[in-house]
């Protein structure tokens, strides 16, 4: 199944959100042996494009930012 983007999340205006994974979440996205790999789980961030899309799961929340900057993203923070 392919997913149909609404809007292009690399275009130089798009925005994109970040923000934390919890526990729960992270398991079902992440394989078992990926987990063992990641030094801080508590500290996984996902960016997402307006309509939702997964971009990206990030080591800490700077990263996440600077992820999306350095591809002409503007991030948005949600809680």
């Amino acid at each position: 199944m392919t997913t149909e983007l609404k809007t292009n999340p690399f275009e130089s205006d798009a925005f994109v959100y970040i923000r934390h994974l919890d526990e729960d979440e992270l398991q079902t996205l992440m394989p078992a042996n990926a987990m063992s790999q990641i030094k801080d789980p508590d500290e996984l961030f996902v960016v997402l494009s307006a309509d939702g899309i997964r971009l990206a799961v990030v080591e800490g929340r700077e990263a996440a930012i600077a992820a999306a900057l350095a591809n002409d993203l503007k991030p948005l923070s949600v809680h």
